[in-house]
């Protein structure tokens, strides 16, 4: 019973201290779930690969994923739970004040030293599943991306397609795991 309440509290966390929605919580996600020992980076860049090839919000769905690894469906219960409930109440009680702050120079004031973090997150979160995909702690930077050239060619059109053009980031998905099937079994 005690992992299942740890499990409910460290993404409570996560999820009441990320800001910029679940993709910007996976920074933070990754870092609290490896530093506990529940996963290695590998094991969440493999929770944040399924969790986008499924639709909906990321963050219930990585955070699913790590706690069915800790302690089944209870664990993945817990997990979605705690990565839900805190801000959605939190965002109930905003709402009731919402209008009367959203105008406010201290409010705007701290969102816009924030939005600069949220990007940073993405990047930390970016930088992290790199260094975990391509094996770079094992061989080093060089050796890791020149060995893995397919994956770095595939990362960099999917970054070029949804930077350029506006296809769905479902069809890239879609496409990916069929050139995995056709290519990499």
């Amino acid at each position: 019973m005690k992992l299942i309440w740890d499990i409910f509290i460290l993404f409570s966390r996560v999820a009441l201290f990320s800001w910029g929605g679940g993709p910007a919580s996976m920074g933070l996600m990754q870092r609290e779930t490896v530093a506990a020992g529940w996963v290695t980076s590998e094991q969440f860049a493999d929770a944040l690969a399924v969790g986008n090839a499924l639709p909906g919000p990321i963050a219930p769905q990585v955070s699913a994923f790590v706690g069915y690894k800790l302690a089944g469906f209870p664990g993945a219960l817990s997990a979605v739970t705690g990565t839900i409930l805190p801000t959605t109440a939190l965002m109930l009680v905003m709402i009731i004040f919402f209008f009367n702050i959203k105008d406010d120079p201290n409010v705007l004031a701290m969102i816009k030293a924030v939005r600069p973090v949220v990007i940073g997150l993405l990047m930390w979160t970016a930088y992290s599943m790199t260094y975990a995909v391509f094996g770079i702690k094992k061989t080093g930077w060089l050796p890791g991306l020149t060995h893995n050239w397919d994956g770095v060619l595939i990362a960099i059109a999917s970054f070029l397609l949804l930077t350029f053009t506006s296809i769905n980031p479902v069809w890239l998905v879609i496409a990916a795991a069929g050139l995995g099937y056709l290519v990499y079994r």
